[in-house]
């Protein structure tokens, strides 16, 4: 196995999650489809939704409403063991009705004969006192 971050890996994952988060933002479906794997196996634990297998994430990604998806991305780790398997977490503010919200995503990665594809998420979020 080749070294845990390898520079490489690591520039290639961080433009790919880029990716991800410009069409998370922008409800461009079929980016975030393309990058999550089309599989039984895959899980998506969303803030309101567990969601397993590739029919379940699109189902709800399709009938989801979106309003104010837009966030502040900080804190943002990527690790890669090898070249063809990552780990993502990420911690964002987000607002909703005068609220601010904290939250943390964090995605499993792994490299297929067809690419990077995400093979498990979660999303949580934390109100913010004050």
């Amino acid at each position: 196995m080749r070294a845990i971050n390898d520079a490489a890996v690591v520039a290639e994952l961080t433009a790919l999650y880029l990716k991800y988060e410009t069409a998370l933002c922008t409800n461009d479906i079929e980016t975030l489809d393309n990058l999550f794997w089309d599989a039984p196996e895959v899980v998506r634990f969303g803030v309101t939704e567990n969601l397993y297998g590739g029919d379940e994430v699109r189902a709800f990604r399709q009938g989801r409403e979106v309003v104010n998806v837009d966030r502040e991305m900080y804190n943002l780790k990527i690790v890669t063991f090898g070249v063809d398997t990552a780990a993502v977490t990420l911690e964002f503010r987000h607002m909703t009705d005068g609220v601010v919200w904290l939250g943390r995503q964090s995605q499993m990665w792994r490299k297929f004969p067809q690419g990077w594809k995400i093979v498990s998420a979660h999303v949580s979020l934390l109100p913010v006192e004050g």
